[in-house]
């Protein structure tokens, strides 16, 4: 069985973002707080009693407090069933969350070696002691075990690949960790995660600036998808005044549109879609918008907080 539990559905801020007094923000203090949303991350298990997430977001610790399922073992002074973390981007949305996890429980971070040198070289992650926090680099294209703390099998395999995106924008300009310059293949994963036994599985893919024909391929009739849905169209952002950059420039393609994620992937004969990484600025948030009415009529959701799928 393959239990998924939906930590958080939001872009980078969350829902509502610290500092915004955007319409989406305002109500999501005030009188719509079903839009209040953690940044974007999943936890998922074949055992129901042993987790790993996707993307260690900010909001980690508050995600934890909400999910009884990674709650320490009742009666145990010290544990987590959390067994690792696999890590999609570099990006402070992916990462920052790991610096809530440095209390000594043991755990293991896959992450590409791309992503793995943005770790090592910004001291601050040395709070997670080798000798509890495993680093194990994922090859593209490569299957690979998920293992417990204790070694043991999961019950669960990933399969990472590419996906067209952007670099962790704090790098723009400057020479990458590993001594490369630009983006490169590792810097923004899909990941199809399957449980050995059954052979169930789903994709995660938190950024995407396009659907290439291999990626529809890739994914085409799979059970269950989550997938970028940070704006609307691309040019939200500028056109709300709440930034310069399109979705484009930042890596994440846009919902509508005919090169949009529900266009593209329209025959695709995915199951269950859901959009993720949703930015304050996209209407289709709000559940009586003309946009969320043309989402859903499509057959895309928007999941909350604590929402719980099994295959």
């Amino acid at each position: 069985m393959l239990r998924i539990v939906v930590l958080g559905a939001a872009a980078g801020g969350g829902i509502p973002q610290w500092n915004c007094g955007c319409q989406m923000c305002r109500a999501a203090r005030s009188d719509k707080p079903e839009l209040q949303s953690g940044q974007a991350s999943i936890a998922v298990s074949a055992d129901d009693r042993n987790w790993f997430l996707i993307n260690a977001s900010p909001d980690l610790r508050q995600q934890v407090t909400d999910t009884p399922q990674l709650h320490p073992q009742e009666g145990a002074l010290r544990h987590s069933p959390i067994a690792g973390v696999i890590l999609t981007n570099g990006e402070v949305d992916a990462v920052a969350g790991l610096l809530s996890m440095r209390e000594g429980s043991p755990f293991t971070v896959y992450a590409h070696q791309r992503v793995l040198a943005i770790l090592k070289a910004n001291s601050i992650f040395n709070v997670l002691s080798d000798k509890n926090v495993k680093r194990e680099a994922v090859e593209i294209d490569r299957s690979f075990a998920l293992r417990l703390q204790d070694g043991m099998a999961s019950g669960l395999e990933v399969l990472p690949f590419t996906v067209p995106g952007k670099g962790a924008w704090y790098l723009e300009g400057q020479a990458h960790p590993t001594g490369t310059d630009g983006d490169g293949d590792g810097d923004t994963l899909g990941l199809r995660i399957s449980e050995s036994a059954s052979g169930k599985h789903f994709y995660f893919i938190a950024a995407c600036a396009r659907v290439t024909p291999e990626l529809k391929a890739r994914i085409s009739r799979a059970p269950l998808l989550f997938f970028d849905g940070t704006v609307w169209r691309d040019d939200e952002l500028v056109a709300a005044g709440l930034g310069q950059k399109t979705g484009q420039s930042m890596g994440h393609i846009a919902m509508s549109g005919e090169d949009g994620a529900i266009a593209s992937l329209a025959d695709a004969g995915i199951g269950q879609r859901f959009f993720l990484h949703i930015n304050n600025s996209n209407p289709a948030l709000l559940r009586d918008s003309t946009e969320r009415a043309a989402l859903t009529t499509t057959g895309w959701k928007i999941p909350h907080n604590g929402m719980e799928i099994t295959l």
